[in-house]
């Protein structure tokens, strides 16, 4: 009796062992846990991109919890699609907005009703330095299909270079119906990272490729733009691209309605719900859902480091692309244009208009470069729609 006793009680001590997520572990886990930390003390403590990269990181920390995948995202084998998971958990139903790309759609809406297109209605020339901007986006895009990806992957890549989150994520979802790869957590980490790291990459490249005596050159104030400016401009956007370009009306012309919704002043209840209930929402469930795909076996491959590294050739090209736009336009107007101002040409706002005034004031601390860098910038958020647009229609 004894015997059977003790027997019991091993037999009970097994299936708590089993059941403990130490016991189910691989070294993938835990390597990506060690990876969120470091995402999340970039976010904590340097404050890089905190509001995406922070839930990124924790949605990258729970999915690779020993143990936890098949509780939190759902019972999923090798070759399963998405749909087909077997007792769906939270994270299954949350990445459900990003499955059907909804979540970067209204991530646009909250960016439209946040921005001021003002500086680019001042000075449309600014159109030119977000286009140039784009430049990392094709070269990348040549790159990766010489690499061996795919047209469809190789799109999906070269995105990052826009400098642009929901874009990269919208395209990538898009793209994945006609490539075998699994890429969005990979794009997603790269592009949020060098977002982030924009200080580090950007102002070496700026230092490099703008000689000092037209990094000081000091730019006239831009002229007040009216009200009515700033109501038809979306109109007129969403028109003219949505006739070239339908593939871009999804991100495009949310953007576009979000800031309608701003400028109109008819509609502050709706502007404001924008820009803070509905943003912030889905920026958290964005940040998680992207995370929970990191998920150790399947995130640490080659192809990760490969597509982090080009990420980094694509967001690097599409600076120098801005910058050297920004120097040809600046001999074309006889030095009345700072070329500085091509670096803010990249999707990221408002930080990479920021550094074009933090190198233009080191090398002239009365210069002011900020409100003329906005013009580029939020030409670059409209430009990497339009390319994600053309990357679309093309595959």
């Amino acid at each position: 009796m004894l015997n059977n006793i003790l027997a019991n009680i091993g037999e009970m001590f097994l299936d708590l062992w089993t059941s403990l997520g130490l016991h189910k572990g691989g070294w993938e886990n835990y390597v990506m846990i060690l990876i969120s930390f470091v995402l999340m003390y970039l976010a904590i403590v340097k404050k890089f991109e905190p509001l995406l990269l922070l839930p990124i990181a924790f949605g990258m920390f729970v999915i690779n919890l020993p143990g936890a995948h098949d509780i939190v995202w759902g019972i999923q084998g090798e070759g399963v699609a998405y749909d087909d998971v077997q007792n769906k958990g939270l994270l299954w139903y949350l990445f459900y907005g990003v499955d059907k790309v909804i979540y970067p759609p209204l991530i646009f809406l909250g960016i439209g009703a946040m921005t001021d297109f003002g500086p680019l209605i001042s000075n449309p020339k600014s159109m030119l330095l977000g286009a140039a901007a784009q430049l990392g986006v094709f070269l990348t895009l040549i790159g990766a299909v010489v690499l061996g990806f795919d047209i469809a992957a190789s799109c999906s890549i070269a995105i990052i270079g826009g400098a642009d989150g929901p874009t990269a994520i919208y395209l990538t979802q898009m793209m994945s119906a006609y490539t075998n790869e699994d890429l969005l957590s990979a794009i997603a980490v790269a592009a949020y990272s060098y977002m982030a790291l924009i200080p580090i990459i950007q102002k070496p490249l700026m230092r490099l490729f703008v000689p000092k005596k037209e990094r000081v050159i000091k730019m006239k104030p831009l002229r007040t733009v009216s009200k009515v400016e700033k109501i038809i401009f979306p109109i007129i956007v969403t028109l003219v691209v949505g006739l070239l370009l339908p593939d871009a009306v999804p991100l495009l012309g949310m953007l576009m309605l979000g800031n309608l919704l701003k400028e109109s002043g008819v509609c502050d209840r709706l502007s404001s719900q924008a820009q803070n209930g509905l943003m912030n929402t889905v920026t958290i469930f964005l940040g998680i859902s992207v995370g929970c795909k990191a998920y150790g076996a399947t995130f640490l491959q080659l192809q990760t480091l490969m597509i982090i590294g080009l990420g980094l050739v694509a967001f690097s090209c599409g600076t120098i692309g801005g910058l050297l736009m920004g120097r040809l336009m600046c001999k074309l107007s006889k030095g009345k244009i700072n070329p500085l101002i091509g670096s803010a040409g990249v999707s990221a706002v408002p930080m990479a208009a920021r550094i074009s005034e933090d190198v233009g004031r080191e090398a002239d601390p009365s210069n002011h470069l900020l409100m003329h860098a906005m013009g580029p910038n939020v030409a670059g958020v409209i430009g990497s729609a339009i390319a994600a647009g053309f990357l679309i229609a093309i595959v």
